[in-house]
């Protein structure tokens, strides 16, 4: 018998480790002209493919500079102002729209709308027995893993899970687009039930209600809602749907299918990438940032306070000491992020229903303003600065009594529209395994048989 515990095992392999994986300095990257997490020296995303779903846009290249604009976000060539401003205007849910935007290329007609809502009402309904074999048990803390699971065991309940025909991907991607809402429910509450010790809710769907509104019946012990609270949640399904091939969960996808894979195991890993704080998760670090600002500033409406703790967090000094103003700043955008904006109109309009969070709101817009100001003075830093989506998507799933477990899950059940678009395209259109190159750095060393090795301590 080994007198050694399995803790004091995994001890002595991390200090191992540490000799192995060390932080390589920048300039061995620029030595080897290496784009560190495929970017650019002026944090311009490297080139890695050309797609037609999705356009993202918040600088131009002039004199081989980058300079600020207005972001943009288009679906097939359609701004994402028009697609969102339209459907509000007309009062109606506008995600199922964006579905057959993004996997057809075009805008419906009524009648192929009404065709594409009969199909996911067919497909919300879950296999046979699936929600207890797969859901209820095991139930998992983070929805995000029942999730991923849930997508990947869908494929033993495929008559034809590795068909990579257009028909049958078009199919299954459907499919998916159908059930996540109701996969995301279960999830919830089954991980209410067994791990918060909550009342455990099963609602079926209604074949009468959008996305936006079943998820809300789903998801609520009473099935109540606002005709205003699905309609905001339904701007958020569409402002998630799609943000280009470049962001890490859509170039999972495109990597994982490159392999010819089935559909199912690319879902699985978008989720995956979706599910980390530096992507899908990135609204509950907004969240816990915000909430530490309302604990240490004592008035809200004091622009003086608030730029003053906004400071103390750039210099390290309170909330998590990362030095972010998580929720300001993007990849792309600069001068604006077309999903902020949007998110932010919508909900002035919900505010007028819900005034107990006016003075939070307030709050949330005040930390948009004075950020830029605060990080140029304490940085020495001319950086042109925008609110992204994560600024004020937290809050307003926060007013839609949404709990954190649901945000990023929610991502998921949006964005895999677009997953599944450029699935397509990178099996149909591109048909080339991705594989690029690695620079190794490691030294030839020679092979010394076991019995004159070193003994570890």
């Amino acid at each position: 018998m080994y007198n050694i515990t399995i803790e004091q095992v995994i001890s002595k392999l991390e200090e191992k480790a540490k000799d192995v994986y060390t932080t390589l300095p920048n300039d061995i990257f620029r030595k080897y002209n290496v784009k560190k997490g495929l970017r650019n020296e002026d944090g311009t995303g490297v080139v890695a493919g050309i797609t037609s779903i999705g356009e993202v846009a918040g600088y131009y290249i002039e004199d081989g500079e980058k300079m600020p604009m207005e972001g943009h976000l288009r679906y097939r060539g359609i701004d994402i102002y028009d697609l969102v401003k339209n459907c509000r205007e007309k009062d109606r849910f506008g995600f199922e729209e964006v579905v057959y935007l993004l996997l057809f290329g075009n805008l419906p007609t009524q009648s192929e709308l009404e065709g594409l809502k009969f199909f996911m009402e067919k497909k919300r309904a879950l296999p046979k027995g699936f929600m207890e074999d797969m859901i209820m048990r095991a139930p998992s803390v983070n929805v995000m893993n029942k999730l991923a699971r849930s997508v990947l065991a869908l494929y033993s309940y495929d008559i034809n899970p590795d068909d990579l025909s257009l028909g049958n991907i078009l199919r299954q991607s459907l499919g998916l687009v159908s059930m996540m809402p109701v996969i995301t429910a279960y999830a919830y509450q089954a991980k209410r039930h067994y791990h918060d010790h909550e009342s455990l809710y099963i609602h079926s769907p209604l074949s009468a209600l959008s996305t936006a509104e079943n998820f809300l019946h789903m998801i609520r012990k009473d099935n109540k809602f606002t005709h205003e609270e699905a309609l905001m949640l339904d701007t958020m399904l569409m402002l998630h749907a799609e943000h280009g091939g470049g962001n890490n969960s859509a170039f999972t996808v495109r990597v994982v299918s490159s392999s010819d894979t089935d559909t199912y195991s690319a879902m699985a890993a978008a989720i995956g990438s979706l599910k980390g704080p530096k992507h899908g998760g990135a609204n509950a670090k907004v969240m816990g940032m915000m909430d530490n600002i309302k604990q240490n500033v004592a008035d809200w409406k004091n622009e003086d306070e608030v730029a003053s703790y906004i400071e103390k967090i750039i210099k390290k000094e309170a909330f998590d000491n990362s030095g972010l103003i998580y929720g300001m700043g993007h990849a792309i955008y600069t001068k604006s992020d077309p999903r902020a904006v949007l998110l932010k109109e919508q909900a002035e309009k919900l505010i007028e229903k819900k005034t107990e969070y006016s003075d939070e709101f307030e709050l949330y817009k005040l930390v948009e303003d004075l950020t830029p100001e605060v990080f140029a003075r304490v940085k020495n830093n001319s950086k042109v600065m925008c609110a992204n989506v994560d600024l004020y998507s937290g809050f307003v799933y926060k007013m839609l009594n949404i709990s954190p477990d649901l945000y990023t899950p929610l991502f998921a059940i949006s964005r895999i529209v677009g997953w599944s678009a450029h699935r397509i395209e990178e099996v149909l259109v591109n048909k080339r395994i991705m594989r690029p190159a690695y620079k190794s750095i490691s030294k030839s060393m020679e092979y010394v048989n076991i019995e004159d090795r070193e003994m570890p301590d």
